[in-house]
């Protein structure tokens, strides 16, 4: 059976009622779906000044037009909040079978409030919907929790998407899994979940995705498909992973070590994409509909030591998934961890205890920091914290994961820890959100990417580092980077929108290949500038969300180690960010005020004047 767009499942935990509503189709139209439909519903029915762990914060799972569809990586879903970690808008994006297998059953969106009085879990199968008992799993990690729920429901095909026991645990930077190793990373949204008593949402589907012309929307598909089939970056991600941008931001002075004091680190090759394949791969990967694969299954070292820390059976396994590029630096460089089994079972470890393995390994790097400066002393800590050292890696994932010792200070992010010892300048990230893998000294335009992202720094929003090491342009000069950050962020936001992966756009298919897909699906007419006019639209939704929220152009800034002090050594010595020279011509091109406020012209124009 095909199921028609534009419905939407309304979970009330604190009453324990549910309800199916229609999706205003007007909304649709201006937002499309994923990221920015659920930025609408979000601005619609919340406070921004409440607190992200009370039950009046709403956390919304949104599916694209294109999720569960045959267009190349139509696999994804977003999860809209107000972020634990950040105070602000998060839209935290994951992939996977979950989001599908969502509008399989029927569904576009998931809204859920209030808080339920005990764990709970969320059964969806087709227009069945109940709130079940999860006393059971509480406390589980993720994947005995997914098992569990198979167990229990016996049902082939059940997709699940919950927490561990760092989102129980209210850990900021706790996230959402879905199929084991899949996850909705950033911001904290899985301690959202965790302050919600929710434990999982288990959904199984067996209806399909309406399309309205499907003779060109196959056309379109086919087009997309062929395009990727020989392209140079598709057969990259799927030899080489992610983790192959190590050797570039390397090469360039760009790889964040220990905790951003320097832009290189020496042992990197233990960490790339091709030691990782050569040495630890088993297989690729791949989410629902993907022509790509750049999942890594990975598995130890056979002489590797067995258990490396402790006997806890969860140490016990010997392959997994990952790292990624951002894990293997947060994890490895940016803690000066070289022993690459060591940053793989982390990394097992944040996925399987839910917790974000940026913020994760940027925390520890900071807290590495203050030890080796003597702020935190060992009587503080169980273990010296010092970078390198793989034993304080996996003891405090774990340590993070619950709240145990000084892993409850790590648990708060870097940017709450660093201000507790008085030390607020070893946070490394923006809006209370930690940096991802690239230092903006060698790339320039990054540094504005970061300070400028509505949901705290985030590389997806507006990856410079491309355009910058092409030679289309100087890395190290703030020259034309504002305004193509601009450009970009409304193309990913657009992106975000459609329910499709990122990777798709260096593949072979750019977002003009998706207006065509998505007009086919909705029978409506799209072109790209559509598509980017809906991305524009939403950042700018974000932005006023922000400003209700408190945030102000002060929080569009970097730390002052990124502004004032340079590398003395590599590619990137002696530049600093020159966000001085950026952020107003960005503001300028957005066309907000010298505060950072959207114009009235501006949001007349975009038709968010009474928003």
């Amino acid at each position: 059976m095909q199921r028609p767009m534009g419905r939407l499942l309304r979970v009330d935990l604190t009453s324990g009622r549910i309800a199916t509503e229609d999706i205003r189709p007007d909304w649709q139209r201006d937002y499309l779906g994923g990221r920015g439909l659920a930025a609408r519903y979000l601005c619609a029915e919340l406070d921004p000044r409440v607190d992200p762990l009370s039950p009046a914060n709403r956390l919304i799972f949104a599916t694209g037009p294109l999720t569960g569809t045959p267009v190349p990586c139509g696999a994804r879903y977003m999860v809209v909040t107000k972020g634990a970690l950040t105070h602000a808008i998060t839209t935290s994006n994951s992939g996977g079978h979950w989001g599908p297998e969502l509008r399989f059953a029927g569904y576009d969106m998931v809204i859920v409030e209030g808080r339920a009085p005990k764990p709970v879990y969320l059964y969806i199968c087709n227009d069945h919907v109940e709130l079940r008992d999860a006393k059971a799993y509480w406390g589980q990690a993720v994947g005995a929790t997914e098992d569990g729920l198979r167990r229990e429901l016996g049902i082939p095909g059940l997709r699940v998407a919950c927490i561990g026991p760092g989102g129980e645990k209210l850990v900021r930077f706790a996230c959402i899994m879905n199929d084991k190793h899949r996850a909705a990373g950033r911001s904290g949204v899985g301690a959202v979940m965790g302050s919600k008593n929710l434990k999982a949402i288990a959904v199984r589907g067996t209806g399909g995705v309406e399309v309205a012309e499907p003779a060109a929307f196959m056309k379109a598909v086919w087009a997309m498909r062929a395009a990727m089939q020989d392209h140079p970056g598709r057969m990259a991600f799927t030899e080489l992973g992610t983790a192959a941008t190590i050797d570039m931001t390397q090469a360039f002075g760009g790889l964040p070590t220990r905790n951003f004091l320097a832009g290189q680190f020496e042992h990197y090759e233990n960490l790339s994409g091709t030691t990782i394949r050569e040495t630890r791969m088993v297989a690729n990967k791949a989410c629902f509909a993907c022509t790509i694969a750049c999942g890594r299954v990975t598995r130890l070292d056979p002489h590797a030591p067995r258990h490396l820390v402790n006997m806890h059976p969860r140490n016990w396994k010997r392959a997994g998934e990952g790292p990624e590029y951002e894990n293997a630096w947060a994890l490895g460089a940016d803690c000066g961890v070289g022993d690459l089994d060591a940053v793989i079972r982390a990394n097992w470890l944040c996925n399987d205890l839910g917790l974000d393995p940026i913020s994760m390994g940027a925390s520890l790097a900071a807290a590495m920091e203050l030890y080796e400066r003597g702020v935190i002393g060992d009587d503080q800590v169980e273990m010296p914290l010092r970078f390198g050292s793989a034993e304080a890696l996996l003891r405090m994932v774990e340590a993070t994961a619950y709240r145990e010792g000084f892993g409850d200070e790590i648990a708060e992010g870097s940017k709450r820890m660093g201000e507790k010892f008085r030390h607020p300048e070893v946070f490394m990230g923006v809006k209370g959100q930690e940096f991802p893998a690239y230092d903006p000294r060698a790339f320039q335009g990054m540094g504005v990417a970061f300070a400028t992202c509505n949901r705290g720094a985030c590389h997806l929003r507006a990856w410079t580092p491309g355009v910058e090491t092409s030679g289309a342009m100087d890395p190290h000069t703030p020259a034309g980077k504002s305004e193509w950050v601009v450009i970009e962020q409304n193309r990913t936001t657009a992106h975000d929108n459609t329910g499709t992966c990122m990777f798709i756009g260096g593949s072979g298919a750019p977002l003009e290949s998706l207006a065509p897909c998505t007009a086919a699906v909705r029978g409506i007419p799209c072109s790209v500038d559509d598509l980017v006019r809906i991305g524009e639209r939403t950042g700018n939704l974000e932005r006023l969300f922000n400003l209700k929220a408190g945030l102000t152009r002060a929080d569009d800034t970097l730390p002052q180690r990124l502004l004032q002090d340079a590398h003395q050594s590599g590619p990137s010595a002696g530049v600093v960010v020159n966000l001085d020279a950026m952020l107003p011509v960005y503001y300028r091109e957005r066309g907000w005020s010298e505060a950072g406020v959207p114009t009235r012209e501006k949001l007349a124009e975009l038709g968010l004047a009474s928003v």
